[in-house]
């Protein structure tokens, strides 16, 4: 796939703050006056509806902080030691969700996330999924996932995560440039990455993805193109290229690296050099940020329209109930969101006196799940069929959409959607403009708080 010739002046003009639609409504418009009881009666809505279960858990620890990093983590240094008390806590909170979430409700997906999972040594992880595997049943083709970094990542974790039935391996790699590894405090060297996915190909893990980032310190479209070669050589399942988001009034810590950021010409041409030379090399180009073999179900799923975008990104296990453990985890449960306390000592003591820490959520009302399916459409599929939406909301589109539509004509005159009376769908170089292009459906960004809450779409 390439997206064309783009000028200054367009990129100025759609990178812009947004949100990346893992939900809708997004976070910022959830309220902070959920708590265990509201938890409690919306898993007992569901507990009866047979609807397939989707477990992520959040493990937060690393020994060392990346300075691109944006998520919730715990840095502990070399010395272990957190992660006994928090196994213990989590085991509390999963009996909690077990008893409630109702019987006999397989797991078809199973997401291990951090933090560093593999931070854990093999024996806790193994502790871990025997907890999980006895309150919850899985279903024989479930997707197990879980996130490894190459750095800490032993056969000996590998042997284990496949005994416990985990068949797709995340890994993120972020680029292979010594610099740029130096910049990001994350020096991670190309041997010790390829071993430990010949190791793991060795054990029958029969899914690998990768992840690198663009947009970090010193990059430039000619290094990462090498790294993309190395990475090629390597030959993952599944690709993620995510953008880099700056957002140092979250994360104080990536002050430190916006001196040597790429401008946006230079970050657009680095995605664009990735575009060309993965769709080149045979990858299928998902959207936004993802690309898959013509082979793997995620590929397959977007040809079928089948596929999903949860918290975790684009997944091919539609219908599910989301449930989060773990501090700072979400979940999609019915039509409401629920997340947990963020901060580790809060997290326990809610779980340890309450079952649970859920501190905020959301209930869903019949136009957020018409707006709701209006955006995932756009993500998933890059068209929205305006009969199909009529039929399964009972609305006419245009006349319920009219302030959208004339919202994206600007985004049609610069080639980024075509507008008929029958669809809305994304060109080749709108795909790559997804995010800004489903903002005009939402109904809660003009009310969005006024200090900066999304980073920026390219």
């Amino acid at each position: 796939m390439k997206p064309g010739k783009v000028s200054l002046d367009l990129l100025r003009r759609y990178n812009v703050p947004g949100p990346r639609y893992t939900s809708y409504p997004t976070a910022p418009a959830w309220r902070e006056t959920y708590g265990a009881s509201d938890y409690a009666t919306i898993l007992g809505e569901r507990a009866s509806s047979g609807a397939p279960l989707s477990l992520y858990v959040h493990l937060p620890f690393c020994e060392r902080l990346c300075y691109f990093c944006g998520c919730t983590v715990v840095i502990t240094g070399t010395r272990h030691g957190p992660e006994h008390p928090y196994l213990e806590t989590l085991g509390r909170e999963i009996d909690w969700v077990a008893d409630r979430a109702g019987t006999g409700r397989k797991v078809v997906q199973l997401h291990w996330g951090g933090g560093t999972p593999t931070y854990f040594a093999p024996d806790l992880l193994e502790a871990l999924g025997r907890r999980i595997l006895s309150r919850f049943p899985v279903a024989p083709d479930a997707e197990l996932g879980v996130e490894v970094d190459p750095r800490v990542t032993s056969r000996a974790h590998l042997a284990t995560l496949a005994r416990l039935g985990f068949n797709r391996l995340s890994m993120g790699v972020q680029d292979f440039d010594p610099r740029v590894q130096e910049a990001i405090n994350r020096i991670q060297p190309y041997a010790e990455t390829r071993s430990l996915v010949e190791d793991a190909r060795a054990l029958g893990f029969p899914s690998i993805n990768m992840d690198l980032i663009y947009g970090l310190p010193y990059q430039t479209p000619e290094s990462f193109s090498t790294t993309i070669d190395r990475v090629l050589e390597i030959g993952p399942d599944r690709l993620a290229v995510y953008s880099y988001a700056n957002v140092p009034w979250m994360k104080k810590h990536q002050n430190l690296l916006a001196p040597h950021l790429p401008d946006e010409r230079g970050k657009f041409e680095i995605f664009r050099t990735a575009l060309e030379r993965f769709s080149e090399a045979g990858y299928e180009y998902i959207g936004m940020d993802h690309f898959a073999r013509p082979t793997d179900e995620l590929a397959r799923a977007r040809e079928n329209r089948t596929l999903h975008r949860n918290f975790q990104g684009y997944t091919t296990k539609a219908g599910t109930d989301l449930i989060g453990f773990g501090m700072s985890a979400i979940g999609s449960v019915g039509a409401a969101y629920v997340q947990n306390r963020r901060e580790l000592p809060l997290w326990s003591e809610s779980v340890r006196r309450d079952g649970t820490a859920t501190f905020r959520g959301f209930r869903l009302s019949k136009d957020d799940l018409l707006r709701r399916r209006v955006i995932q459409n756009l993500l998933c599929h890059g068209v929205i069929l305006k009969k199909e939406i009529e039929r399964e909301f009972g609305i006419v589109f245009d006349d319920t959409f009219a302030d959208a539509l004339s919202r994206l004509e600007p985004c049609a005159a610069d080639g980024l959607v075509t507008l008929s009376k029958a669809e809305v769908r994304a060109t080749d170089l709108g795909r790559v403009f997804l995010r800004n292009l489903a903002m005009p459906f939402d109904a809660y960004l003009e009310a969005a708080p006024e200090k900066p809450v999304f980073s920026r779409t390219l």
